[in-house]
């Protein structure tokens, strides 16, 4: 198991190169950088009458400076040393600063965590607490009304996307045309450091409603259908056969023999959607509904070229995203014994 292990944490170090090598090459290519857009806000500045960082209101920005910029972003340096600067800084998780909001990208991911945690993590909770039971129940009843009825509405709630969703609920309930029911913005009240716990609770759960309503419609279909294949495969299999024909009743059949088999899929996938669930808020959702989380610093990070933040953020989830493909192997062996590290190495 450990020789398994200490494999695929060497084979992490050349995958984290290579998607970081990558992006910093195409960052190279691409028009509009921070010298760029510092330089166009100067001039914006100075045709507005401010002078723009104190420079001067009466003349361009020269070259000098324009090299005073360059050396300010790092770019007086060559490319390939500015490349193994920033390996030397990632291996010491030295994320930088961003360019423009002059804060640690360390600082910025925290402050906008509470936001992609609480949609992430209700969004993640709700699907598997609706859909793993409902996904039994449509298996052990495959075929009837019930089945086909609940198949059409969680296929309806995966083909609507949650940004139109989240659209149509503000227009009911966000006071757009019907009702004011729920906030526009925010997670919370301008007033809830003065309410009492219970306030704070009811105040946080009225602000989460609808992002999270818009964000875990669709997810029901994916965890539905393949809890409901996968009982499905296991109930037809020759052991659940032989158990009912020793006797054992429908419900010791399915919660004792079956259960465990058929949900090895969703564990194996559980730490994938229970990380993701941190990090894959829509950015959609977060715009809509005001909410200032990871999705919308990514794409203003992109927008603004703020290099930093986007190198930053793609190594620390990249880096994520590797571990967590490692405890999903790891729990594949946990819950079935039979897998061996070798068969997963192949």
């Amino acid at each position: 198991m450990w020789s398994y292990i200490l494999k695929r944490i060497l084979l992490m170090i050349p995958t984290l190169i290579g998607v970081l090598t990558l992006t910093f090459v195409v960052i190279q290519f691409v028009p509009g950088g921070p010298v760029e857009q510092a330089v166009h806000d100067l001039r914006r500045g100075q045709s507005e009458g401010g002078g723009g960082f104190g420079l001067r209101t009466h003349t361009g920005v020269d070259a000098q400076q324009v090299e005073q910029l360059k050396k300010l972003y790092g770019f007086d340096k060559p490319p390939l040393q500015r490349y193994f600067l920033m390996l030397g800084k990632f291996a010491r998780f030295d994320l930088g600063e961003s360019y423009f909001r002059h804060q640690s990208v360390w600082s910025l991911i925290v402050s906008k965590l509470p936001v992609s945690i609480s949609i992430g993590l209700w969004t993640f909770f709700i699907t598997y607490l609706i859909s793993v039971p409902l996904g039994i129940a449509k298996a052990v009843k495959n075929g009837s009304k019930f089945d086909v009825a609940t198949s059409l509405i969680v296929l309806v709630g995966f083909a609507i996307p949650g940004f139109v969703l989240g659209v149509l609920l503000l227009v009911l309930f966000g006071g757009g045309t019907f009702w004011q029911l729920f906030p526009l913005r925010n997670l919370t009240s301008d007033n809830w450091a003065t309410l009492s716990l219970g306030g704070k609770i009811l105040d946080y759960l009225w602000h989460i409603t609808l992002p999270v309503v818009a964000s875990v419609v669709g997810s029901f279909a994916v965890v539905t259908m393949l809890t409901k294949n996968a009982f499905l495969d296991e109930i037809r299999k020759q052991y659940v056969l032989t158990a009912r024909a020793k006797g054992l009743s429908e419900r010791r059949v399915l919660w004792k023999h079956v259960f465990r088999n058929a949900l090895l899929p969703l564990i194996v996938g559980f730490p994938a959607a229970f990380i993701g669930a941190f990090f894959t808020g829509s950015l959609l959702i977060e715009t809509l509904f005001s909410l200032d989380g990871l999705g919308l610093l990514s794409y203003e990070s992109v927008v603004r070229r703020d290099y930093p933040v986007v190198l930053g953020t793609l190594y620390l989830f990249t880096l994520i995203g590797l571990a967590t493909k490692l405890i999903s192997d790891l729990c594949y062996v946990w819950v079935d014994p039979r897998i061996q590290f070798e068969q997963l190495e192949r």
